[in-house]
């Protein structure tokens, strides 16, 4: 062997014996000309740090033609196409960025192309409910997850509100079929396409992990019980966002009544919303949805039409169609001071006031009076506001992360359970946990515009714990990692759940209490009717 095979042997050799103390396998190489080929013509990205990056490929047609079906594969195009900026979002209320009906667009980070990496493919599904929001925030941009795992990091945009899910069904127009599920369905085309393209940008079609957070996490869960999802993923993690149960056809039907009346169109003028200028559904969706105690707008979610979703996606069961899948359910501790913290009134609110302005916001009917005496009895130390956010959060999207993770218990499917107890320290730490702190941090992307984690130790150190989390069990099917305690899989008997913070542990039914107090209701999905 000559000097520099002998080095290479060496170096080599050096890794191998250290791998078992690395999170995932690390490559450096350089990055050179960002050239791809898709199915449908040539695409030009760029190099950001030996990571190739490709925005606003297309992985479907404009919708506007296909208006309420669904879509159409992108028309193909000669020459090499510019990828170098993000496509336009979904049509929706209070953009911050362009948005159009010819909204399916991808983009991908990768470390290489065409080298036979077989790299495991993360594919991010934005939140934002099912009505706002796109893949194109720079809390999303993969380079981190890239650099940090050898992996390939896709996200995407795909129709909202109204143009992905007004169930039209039962008008008698048979285009409209599906039109509660086509936000869905473009979903299912966008996994579709990473599976022909895997190989293209360095990843293995055969281990694809989708990931997100709120609606993405919901949209997520209603994949795993779509038939034409099947097979498109292998490992699922899901933050702060659940769907139990979708809506039914009748509810769904009412609202999309509601929608026409708003429209002034009879049920017999139901195609006329084809040709409709997209500003005037947009306003249409605004219109109050008659199955919420507190005024807000039309629910739009997926619908289980018999068509694409034949059942509630997490009842009465986990769906036996995705019991094979490795899951990841998490959730952080205080989400609900996210958006219900934005009132300041919320922080200084006295006893007599709390069990009214519990009334519109747990989303459970159990009398607030017989919360807050619980509350007080677990937690003596908590002041109303205390009490209020912890209550809220309990009662809205906690609770469906703990009736999944029951189901997938029960199933015998793999599951483990997260929950994130760093708060953020910015504003004097008031808004603690809250809803999207674990973005930021799942990406490893603490210093990108957006991030409410600040830029210190404490907030590195959980990115760096979080984001080989999501590694880990992309590559090797768990989530645990050195930097890790024990991290059991979720059962009914001890319900095992690792708490992020700092110095973080693994947990049996942390929050017991509040579990107990809010299963005195059955849980139904808002939207379901």
């Amino acid at each position: 062997m000559d000097t520099a095979g002998r080095r290479s042997f060496l170096k080599s050799f050096a890794l191998l014996g250290t791998s078992a103390l690395l999170p995932v396998p690390v490559r450096a190489s350089a990055c050179r000309e960002s050239l791809a080929t898709t199915r449908s013509g040539r695409v030009r990205g760029y190099c950001d740090d030996n990571v190739h990056v490709f925005k606003g490929i297309p992985y479907g047609a404009d919708t506007a033609s296909r208006r309420f079906m669904p879509a159409l594969q992108e028309t193909p195009w000669s020459g090499v196409r510019d990828a170098t900026r993000h496509g336009a979002a979904a049509p929706q209320v209070k953009a911050d960025e362009a948005t159009s009906e010819d909204c399916l667009f991808l983009n991908v980070h990768t470390p290489g192309l065409r080298d036979g990496g077989k790299r495991p493919v993360l594919f991010y599904i934005h939140g934002g409910g099912y009505n706002n929001g796109s893949g194109s925030s720079p809390l999303y941009d993969g380079g981190n997850l890239c650099r940090r795992g050898d992996v390939v990091v896709v996200t995407v945009n795909h129709r909202l509100n109204a143009f992905g899910y007004l169930y039209l069904a039962q008008f008698g127009e048979p285009d409209f079929a599906c039109s509660g599920n086509v936000g869905q369905l473009d979903l299912v085309q966008a996994l579709q396409w990473v599976r022909q393209h895997a190989h293209e940008f360095g990843g293995d079609a055969g281990n694809v992990t989708v990931f997100g957070q709120s609606g993405g996490g919901a949209k997520i869960a209603t994949l795993m019980a779509m038939p034409a999802a099947r097979g498109l993923f292998h490992r699922a993690m899901t933050m702060s966002g659940q769907q139990v149960t979708a809506a039914g056809p009748r509810a769904a039907t009412q609202r999309a009544q509601l929608f026409m009346e708003a429209l002034k169109l009879a049920p017999k003028d139901v195609v006329r919303l084809r040709t409709l200028p997209v500003e005037r559904l947009l306003e249409a969706t605004a219109v109050r949805d008659y199955s919420r105690i507190e005024d807000t707008s039309l629910y739009f979610g997926p619908v289980m039409d018999a068509q694409s979703l034949h059942r509630h996606p997490f009842w009465p069961d986990a769906p036996p169609q995705s019991a094979h899948i490795l899951m990841v359910i998490g959730n952080t501790r205080d989400e609900t001071r996210a958006f219900l913290g934005n009132d300041p009134a919320n922080f200084a609110l006295t006893w007599e006031q709390l069990s009214d302005r519990l009334r519109t916001q747990q989303y459970i009917d159990i009398d607030p009076a017989v919360v807050v005496a619980e509350y007080r009895r677990l937690y003596p130390d908590y002041t109303p506001s205390d009490v209020f956010f912890a209550a809220t959060t309990a009662g809205r999207s906690w609770r469906g992360a703990i009736e999944e993770a029951e189901a997938r218990a029960r199933q015998g499917a793999p599951t483990w359970v997260y929950q994130l107890d760093w708060g953020s320290p910015l504003d004097g730490g008031k808004f603690g946990a809250m809803h999207t702190l674990d973005i930021p941090l799942v990406f490893d992307n603490i210093r990108a515009p957006g991030s409410r984690t600040g830029d210190g130790a404490d907030a590195q150190k959980l990115a760096d714990l979080m984001s080989d989390a999501l590694i880990a069990l992309a590559r090797h099917g768990k989530p645990t990692h050195r930097g890790l305690p024990a991290w059991k899989p979720y059962s009914l008997e001890q319900r095992e759940t690792m708490l992020f913070d700092v110095e973080p542990r693994l947990a049996n039914d942390p929050r017991g209490g509040e579990r107990r107090l809010y299963q005195r209701a059955p849980f139904i999905q808002r939207g379901t009717f």
